[in-house]
């Protein structure tokens, strides 16, 4: 296990971690959510590492971490509704699910044509992102096991041999995750973005979401 400590070395951090992704290793790194593994959206070979770390199945798609909403036009159509979520809760912890769009080649799991995508609010990670554009992540954690809270623990949770980029503790709320590719649009993880405040920039939401938050 190789660790950075990205807060008295932020600079190493990031080139540490741009040439592991390159060269196709997942990385563990710190988020304002809790820790996740990342690896470069366009490689399968590192995205069904992830997979085989946590033990997730493959029809449980990974996330993708983008820099910008520029970016986030690249791999996913972006309607009004999207820009709209994207100006008010990004960077930030929301999740926003879209169509794919195909000539992206993201590998994320097994089939579907849609793709959950997140603006971190957290500078590092947002650093490396453009650098080496979209990547898978994940929390760091075995799949239905709590996610550690440093970054030590997370990177033994996936079996070691990691590069691990060390922030501190890591104990928030996972993000909140909303599809727009319903009508209407559902929370499909409540998170730190309540659906109140959904609702609040525009967006309508099914009567099931309504006790989402309580």
């Amino acid at each position: 296990m190789s660790i950075v400590d990205a807060i008295a070395l932020p600079e190493a951090a990031v080139a540490a971690a741009v040439t592991a992704l390159r060269a196709g290793r997942p990385v563990v790194l710190p988020t304002e959510t809790v820790y996740g593994v990342a690896a470069l959206a366009g490689d399968p070979g590192a995205v069904e590492e992830l997979f085989e770390r946590k033990g997730r199945p493959g029809e449980r798609l990974l996330a993708v971490l983008v820099a910008d909403l520029e970016a986030a036009r690249r791999i996913a159509v972006v309607d009004v509704m999207f820009e709209v979520l994207a100006a008010s809760f990004w960077p930030g912890p929301l999740t926003i699910v879209a169509q794919r769009r195909p000539e992206a080649g993201l590998h994320l799991g097994d089939g579907s044509s849609t793709v959950g995508v997140r603006c971190p609010d957290h500078d590092l990670v947002r650093t490396i992102l453009a650098e080496v554009g979209p990547m898978a992540t994940t929390s760091a954690n075995r799949s239905g096991e709590p996610t550690p809270s440093t970054a030590v623990e997370a990177a033994d949770a996936l079996g070691g041999d990691l590069l691990v980029l060390d922030g501190g503790r890591c104990a928030g709320s996972p993000s909140t995750v909303v599809d727009l590719t319903t009508d209407p649009a559902r929370v499909l993880r409540p998170g730190v973005v309540t659906s109140g405040e959904l609702r609040g920039v525009g967006l309508e939401l099914g009567p099931d979401d309504a006790e989402a938050d309580r």
